[in-house]
């Protein structure tokens, strides 16, 4: 062991008669340890409440979706198509069409999104078939059924075999000038579904995928595919890929690009959160500061002598620098071992619980990441080290002759 390491690890574990500096260098490790605790426990939340979101936006959105600048057939998607099957052979694949229409039930109505759907393909692409509470999601057992979400259905007081009506945009201009009629269709309700996400269940409704041709005056005419992959991480990739060849003639989009502004807005609350919570162990460097500049003021005699006996200016700064380094590692891996300690817990046993009847989960999801760990730990070490810099600065440029004078 280094003679610094040495006599840095006496310094701070075999202090005699400095009993305030103890109690200040023990309150430096404890406001450390709770900052990075506090860092792990808020980090495993969001990263929690992030994988939630996910995995219901995942219930009926693609990995990745692929739409023309405007709708064309489905031979303009060939070569894109192949060029995707070529880099993921794995790969799924929908058509879809999409637009807003007027449902009317009864005496209820409202705007909501129409999306067409191949009923072949649907399971392949999306978790829809899974969500289905009430009646099915076979589509092709009735070209004329629709199934809409849970609230929905509720404002509109409809059930499994009711039938309603959409009114299409396509003939609404024409019905204005009063030169037409409006396209009207009417569809029998064949499910109901429930996917936890109020904003599907209330605004989203299903059709087959020839019926919304017909309903949008789209014959033969496509919106875009939907696809999935094995992992959904690959989607990312092969969008970087795609991009170089069809940018121009597509768009193309990922389960990220989709819902952007949300995933920003967590990004952004997770790491202000991340910069508030590092102001404790801010504090808790401030605390490591004045611990050791009183320990410098109490070891002048020690470092006079260790100058005298031909230690540099660059040894005496490591000493304390070293003291700094140590008080940010155990600090860090008492945090460590705390908030890991309640992840577990909350995973287990539900310490945070949810009432269910108000919120889709029955208590705060948790997930503790590797890399958390290591950006908390780096945070927390370079602040106690950058703290320790300057009583360290200060012990290498005493003088031995000043530090001896008067002993």
């Amino acid at each position: 062991m280094a003679f610094e390491r040495y006599i840095a690890l006496r310094y701070l574990l075999k202090r005699k008669g400095v009993r305030f500096v103890n109690i200040i260098s023990t309150i430096s490790i404890v406001g450390v340890t709770i900052g990075v605790a506090a860092l792990i426990v808020v980090l495993s939340v969001y990263n929690g409440f992030g994988d939630l979101v996910t995995s219901l936006l995942m219930d009926f959105d693609p990995h990745l979706r692929v739409e023309s600048i405007e709708r064309a057939d489905t031979t303009a998607y060939i070569s894109i198509l192949q060029k995707i099957r070529s880099l993921e052979p794995q790969a799924s694949y929908s058509p879809f069409i999409a637009g807003k229409s007027l449902i009317v039930a009864r005496n209820a109505n409202r705007v909501i999104n129409i999306k067409g759907v191949d009923p072949a393909r649907l399971k392949s692409v999306s978790g829809l078939p899974n969500k289905i509470v009430l009646g099915t999601s076979e589509l092709q057992m009735n070209r004329n059924g629709i199934i809409i979400g849970m609230v929905l259905a509720d404002r509109l007081g409809v059930v499994v075999g009711d039938t309603i009506a959409l009114i299409s945009p396509s003939g609404a201009e024409m019905a204005t000038l009063q030169l037409g009629l409006p396209l009207i269709r009417k569809y029998h309700i064949v499910g109901i579904y429930e996917s936890d996400n109020k904003d599907y269940d209330s605004y989203y409704a299903f059709v087959d995928f020839n019926s919304a041709q017909l309903l949008f005056d789209a014959k033969n005419k496509v919106d875009g595919y939907d696809i999935r992959f094995g992992n959904i991480h690959d989607a990312e990739k092969v969008k970087d890929k795609l991009s170089n060849d069809f940018d121009k003639s597509f768009r193309i989009l990922t389960w990220y690009d989709l819902h952007r502004e949300l995933y920003t807005v967590m990004e952004l609350e997770r790491w202000g959160a991340y910069i508030v919570l590092c102001l404790i162990i801010a504090v808790a460097s401030f605390n490591l500061l004045g611990s050791l500049t009183m320990t410098v003021i109490q070891k002048q005699r020690d470092i006079g002598i260790l100058k005298a006996m031909g230690s540099t200016n660059k040894s005496i700064e490591k000493i304390f620098l070293i003291q700094g380094v140590l008080v940010g590692i155990i600090g860090t891996l008492l945090g460590y071992g705390i908030g890991y300690l309640l992840v577990v817990l909350q995973q287990r046993y539900h310490l945070f619980p949810l009432d269910p009847s108000v919120y889709i989960i029955s208590a705060i999801p948790v997930k503790a990441k590797v890399l958390d760990f290591i950006v908390v730990g780096i945070a927390a070490i370079g602040l106690c080290t950058i703290a320790a810099r300057i009583p360290a600065k200060r012990a290498a440029q005493l003088l031995p002759e000043r530090a001896l004078r008067w002993e």
